[in-house]
C-alpha cells in the first residue's frame, strides 16, 4: 500500500472526539491546556514560552500548529457532564510518504484529564489513521526531562529509539535533548489490541479530576 496524507476529518471514539482545529477552539484550549503544569514538561518550548493570555495564545498556535500539511486536531470529550469540552490538541504530520513516515505530536491534555483514557484512545484514533493511510512508521518524541510523557508513550507500547542531542532550542534560550519512540506497523497489531484493551476498561464518560 502507498502511503498518502490522510484528508482531514473528524475522528470519533468512545470518550474523546478529535476534530481538525480551527481558532474557534483557541479560547477553549487557551483554558485547557495553557498552564504552568502542561509547558514545565516542555510542550511549546517549556516554560518560558507559556501565553499569558488569549491573545497570546493565538499568536503562539498560529505558529506551533498546522505547519505545512500537519493535521492538528482539538480533542473533546464525548458524554457525561463534561460533554463537549475541549481537553487538549494532538498533530498528525511531518508526513513523508515516500519513506511511509509520520509523526504523532504537539500532544497537550489538560491536567484533570491525566492519567484518564483520553490519551490512549487519542493515539488509538491517532495511530489507526496513519496506519490505515498506508504509513508504516509513527514517531513519537518528548523533551529527555519530561517524565511524565516519556512514561505515558512507553505505556502506549511504543519503542524507544534513542537521544537527540542539542536537537531543539526552548523557549528560554536552553537547548532541549529529544527522546525518540516509534511504532511501526510491524507492531501495530499487538499495540493497537493493548489500547483497544485499555479503552475498553475504562468507565466512562471520563470525569475531570487529578490523577
Amino acid at each position: 500500500m502507498t502511503a498518502a496524507i490522510p484528508a482531514p476529518a473528524a475522528l470519533i471514539g468512545r470518550f474523546i472526539r478529535l476534530d481538525p482545529m480551527t481558532p474557534d477552539d483557541h479560547p477553549g484550549l487557551f483554558d485547557a491546556i495553557a498552564v504552568p503544569e502542561v509547558f514545565a514538561g516542555g510542550y511549546g518550548g517549556g516554560p518560558a514560552g507559556l501565553p499569558r493570555d488569549l491573545d497570546g495564545f493565538a499568536t503562539f498556535a498560529a505558529g506551533y500548529y498546522n505547519t505545512g500539511s500537519n493535521q492538528t486536531f482539538t480533542i473533546r470529550l464525548i458524554g457525561g457532564e463534561a460533554d463537549g469540552l475541549i481537553v487538549g490538541t494532538s498533530t498528525l504530520g511531518d508526513f513523508d510518504p515516500s519513506r511511509e513516515h509520520a509523526h504523532i505530536g504537539w500532544t497537550a491534555y489538560d491536567p484533570r484529564v491525566w492519567g484518564t483514557a483520553v490519551n490512549a484512545e487519542a493515539k488509538l484514533l491517532l495511530l489507526g489513521l496513519a496506519f490505515d493511510a498506508g504509513f508504516g512508521r509513527v514517531k513519537l518524541q518528548a523533551d529527555e526531562r519530561n517524565e511524565r510523557s516519556r512514561a505515558a508513550i512507553t505505556r502506549l507500547g511504543a519503542t524507544f529509539e534513542g537521544l537527540i542531542r542539542r536537537d531543539q532550542k526552548r523557549a528560554d534560550g536552553s537547548w532541549r535533548t529529544t527522546a525518540v519512540f516509534s511504532v511501526i506497523i510491524d507492531e501495530w497489531p499487538a499495540v493497537r489490541a493493548e489500547l483497544e484493551a485499555r479503552v475498553a476498561s475504562a468507565d466512562g464518560p471520563v470525569t475531570l479530576g487529578r490523577d
